[in-house]
């Protein structure tokens, strides 16, 4: 496989992130086709030439045949406990999903790239922070060729939704963003910012398994 015809399956395109993710790989010259995982087509990926729609009401129905043939598959697909409804929906999101999704991808040459949170911890007692941590702890114990986990502070961009202390942190920021110009661990990152590493890692990434901070995602370039 050359360097220039790499196949991209992405779950959670709908997103901040994901959406910002599609329309980078889109750009990409190293990606040939992108296929979108949605529970409803998207008229704004109807116009990029790379990106296909798979409707699918239910992302546990995925199954072996609709991951297979990629070589990469990027998760971008979570939630809040507020969004969600309840912690049992949100760990249904942002726990079972990914894992199936997962699951799926073993044994095949596929490299998995996963948005996670920086404070991901299965021992946290914040329960967000204890749930994505239960999901990383449960990736690493799985046989997949290639696992990249990525762990941004605040993300910077527009939400379809309002959250209330999130758009306040934004605003604080944007403010404040001409004089904080050096990396700082909790410093916000935006999704661009964010999208962008992930294709780097999928594109350079050497290692079965990485991590990358929130201070890698500031400096990568």
């Amino acid at each position: 496989m050359t360097n220039m015809n790499k196949k991209a399956l992405v779950i959670g395109a709908t997103g901040l992130v994901g959406k910002a993710l599609v329309k980078q790989l889109q750009a990409a010259s190293e990606f040939e086709s992108v296929t979108v995982v949605v529970r409803k087509e998207l008229d704004e990926f109807k116009v990029f030439s790379k990106v296909s729609q798979f409707v699918l009401e239910d992302f546990l129905l995925l199954n072996d045949q609709d991951v297979s043939g990629y070589t990469h598959a990027f998760s971008c697909l979570g939630s809040t406990i507020k969004k969600a409804g309840s912690k049992q929906k949100f760990y249904a999101i942002d726990y079972e999903i990914n894992a199936h999704f997962a699951d799926l991808l073993q044994d095949k040459e596929t490299h998995l790239l996963l948005v996670s949170a920086m404070g991901a911890n299965s021992s946290s007692i914040f329960f967000y922070n204890r749930v994505k941590g239960l999901l990383e702890d449960y990736l690493k114990t799985l046989t997949l060729n290639k696992l990249s986990i990525f762990h941004p502070s605040l993300l910077i961009g527009e939400r379809d939704e309002q959250r209330l202390l999130e758009g306040a942190a934004q605003k604080i920021f944007l403010l404040l963003k001409d004089t904080i110009k050096k990396p700082l661990m909790y410093k916000p990152v935006t999704v661009e910012q964010l999208a962008h590493i992930m294709i780097i890692a999928a594109n350079t990434q050497m290692e079965c398994f990485k991590i990358y901070d929130n201070l890698a995602i500031q400096t990568t370039s």
